[in-house]
């Protein structure tokens, strides 16, 4: 079933299933989605937060599985506990989301797990990600500047031509990852685990230069 330019206003979907719906240009202002079956579901260029508000909507404990976001507006949403599994955000502006406790792996046994999401050309500054798991994913071009990484693991996960704020390398996971184009202001390479991390040649000096390292031209 697709919906295309439609306004929901405080719109009450929780607990409700919307799965494999599809929805295009459509607004949805102080709307709740708590514990919402949305898996397969698509949005593209939907908005979730009016303009000059201090809350976008509510998704907590959503199924996201496989959900799509394409070009929509989702600042200031709650993901609290939500199953994003195979989730995919492109072009999306994520400012000040909320992802505490929101799953983006599927366990598999006690020690085995694997993770799922696809999060590209988003605006991420100030989203909460402390804790996450989102190991070896396609998390290219963002923007994290001020995003809460804290205890976070993005390990082996493609990071490329992303831009970072100083505050975003505590204590969090980056090895084996693709920092190749990134902006990597603040990152601190006598505290920060760089095993296995791709690097393109002129980043070296942007890494040297707050150790009184010149890096000569060859």
């Amino acid at each position: 079933m697709d919906l295309i330019d439609k306004v929901f206003t405080q719109q009450d979907f929780s607990h409700q299933d919307l799965s494999d719906r599809r929805f295009r240009r459509c607004h949805f202002y102080q709307c709740d989605f708590r514990h919402t079956k949305l898996r397969d579901a698509s949005f593209e260029e939907c908005y979730f937060i009016e303009p000059g508000a201090i809350e976008g909507c509510h998704f907590n404990y959503a199924d996201l599985r496989d959900a799509s976001f394409k070009a929509c507006r989702l600042s200031l949403s709650n993901f609290a506990g939500a199953n994003c599994f195979g989730i995919e955000f492109r072009e999306c502006d994520l400012k000040g989301t909320n992802f505490s406790r929101a799953r983006f792996y599927n366990q598999i046994s006690h020690k085995m797990y694997f993770c799922s999401a696809y999060i590209s050309g988003c605006n991420l500054s100030y989203a909460n990600l402390s804790d996450q798991c989102l190991e070896k994913c396609e998390l290219f071009e963002n923007n994290w500047r001020n995003a809460n990484l804290i205890g976070a693991s993005l390990m082996g996960s493609d990071l490329n031509r992303g831009t970072f704020s100083r505050d975003c390398w505590q204590n969090l996971n980056i090895r084996g990852c693709d920092l190749t184009h990134a902006e990597l202001e603040g990152l601190d390479i006598r505290n920060v685990n760089l095993e296995g991390v791709k690097i393109c040649a002129w980043q070296t000096e942007q890494l040297l230069e707050p150790l009184g390292i010149v890096v000569m031209p060859d």
